[in-house]
């Protein structure tokens, strides 16, 4: 029997703002344990929680960004279980009245595009973290996480593969990152994914019995237990048993999912509304306001990278990859008016130095006015593409712009014709027996004359020239 899966995917962001959701406690990730909380966090007896405004902002941002409805009112509600990590025994979430819900993000999979919807994005705290020592039976709780303020992306379960919840989740990390409300750091655990998974005899219309899929800290481990957990389950329904509902942990080094615990529905959570926390209300002035300060998202500034630079689909991924890559991108492109020369030196030279080193596009020591500069010298005939290789390399090292270093170095371009001839005469004066075989049919010598021309010259003749004149001197007279 052919079964097809059916994904849904649970993502938690972590929000940039620099205080908590309900107190003033610093948000910044790696501090000593248990420093960065105050009786308000930890739940204290007695202290009453404060919504952080931009938390609000952020949060709508993203709805705006996945085409969310926003509601008119939404509110928090007290979500209450029982975990080490949690101080209150409760977490403060949204229910009943979410801030947004019917969105949708497009993916693209095989040159195909598919319409992912999104449930709810809604806002709540984040837990602490759970610490296990290694050598001893014993754990220890960090509660610095506890009140970071979270939102939660909830898709409809329409992902039918584990490639496609893959994209989709690319898309989410790119759009929170661009919007700038999230760093999408996964191994930090501020962008986090959980997946619900069942299979369905192909073209049946109900769902199969899910399990969530949860400890899957990289997209490719979240397709990595996908791509598990579908076939476990087909082979468990083929065997003629049925999948149990439950929540399963992804053993990353055995490359398996492993059962957690049997998965309990929403409403034993007992959600009930906050009686400390006022309903929101979110009018269209404010709305507006925050649309009005949404940057181009990154479909659109690829599709606008296609369209106005003339650039190809691959080109135009690449760079608009991060917000920062992009801008760096078009001011290069600006500046030269080469956009593909730009592309190229880009995507390769820029981006390989600043991967080998770690560094965002930001920490670039090669300013964009330097490189676009340096294009505009090749494009003149100053240097040539061989020599701008050895000057780029010099460029990001030293920060220095172009010009400087061809004068340091003496790198001008030999474009002087009888300059070039005289080499070109001495070079074959000095290898008659190879200017015979080339002339007896041996063509393949060709690059040999261009290559000693290039070291008598020290790489500096320009290349477009060496090739012209060669031609007509390997001819004879």
């Amino acid at each position: 029997m052919a079964y097809e899966p059916v994904i849904g995917l649970e993502v938690h962001a972590q929000l940039l703002t620099e205080s908590k959701i309900f107190c003033t406690c610093s948000t910044v990730f790696g501090a000593v344990p248990n420093t960065h909380t105050c009786p308000v966090c930890i739940g204290m007896p007695g202290v009453l929680p404060v919504l952080n405004r931009k938390v609000v902002e952020y949060a709508m941002k993203m709805a705006l960004a996945t085409n969310c409805q926003i509601n008119e009112i939404c509110t928090f509600a007290r979500k209450n279980y029982f975990y080490p990590d949690l101080p209150k025994g409760y977490q403060i979430s949204q229910y009943a009245q979410p801030l947004s819900e019917h969105g949708y993000i497009d993916i693209e999979q095989n040159e195909e595009k598919k319409r992912i919807g999104i449930t709810r994005i809604h806002m709540e705290e984040d837990a602490g973290k759970m610490i296990h020592d290694e050598h001893l039976p014993s754990s220890y709780v960090d509660l610095n996480r506890t009140g970071v303020p979270l939102i939660e992306i909830v898709s409809d379960p329409d992902m039918r593969s584990a490639e496609e919840a893959s994209a989709y989740l690319r898309r989410l990390h790119e759009i929170l990152v661009y919007l700038e409300i999230c760093d999408g750091n996964m191994e930090e655990g501020s962008f986090r994914c959980d997946a619900n998974v069942s299979i369905r005899p192909r073209g049946e219309k109900a769902f199969g019995t899910r399990t969530e899929l949860k400890n899957m800290n990289s997209f490719r481990n979240v397709q990595r237990a996908l791509e598990y957990e579908i076939k476990r389950q087909q082979y468990i329904l083929e065997s003629g048993q049925e999948v149990i509902q439950e929540s399963r942990l992804w053993d990353d080094a055995q490359g398996v999912t492993l059962s957690m615990r049997g998965k309990e529905e929403a409403h034993d959570y007992r959600y009930f509304p906050d009686p400390d926390l006022v309903p929101i209300v979110t009018d269209e002035a404010w709305i507006e306001k925050v649309r009005s300060g949404l940057p181009e998202l990154p479909l659109e500034k690829r599709e606008r990278f296609i369209r106005d630079y003339q650039l190809p689909s691959y080109d135009a991924g690449v760079l608009t990859g991060s917000r920062g890559t992009a801008g760096y991108f078009e001011n290069v492109a600006k500046l030269s008016g080469k956009p593909k020369a730009a592309s190229n030196w880009v995507m390769g030279d820029i981006l390989r130095f600043l991967n080998e080193e770690k560094r965002d596009i930001k920490e670039c020591p090669i300013l964009p006015k330097s490189l676009a500069e340096m294009i505009q010298l090749i494009e003149d005939g100053t240097i040539s593409g061989k020599m701008a290789k050895d000057i780029i390399e010099e460029m990001y090292r030293t920060g220095k712009p172009p010009k400087t270093i061809i004068v340091e170095k003496g790198m001008i371009q030999i474009t002087d014709e009888a300059a070039i001839t005289k080499t070109i005469e001495d070079v074959l004066a000095a290898n008659t027996a190879q200017v015979e075989q080339y002339r007896d049919g041996k063509e393949k010598l060709f690059g040999y004359f261009v290559g000693q021309v290039m070291k008598a010259t020290e790489g500096k003749a320009n290349p477009q020239l060496i090739n012209e004149l060669l031609k007509k001197m390997l001819a004879g007279p």
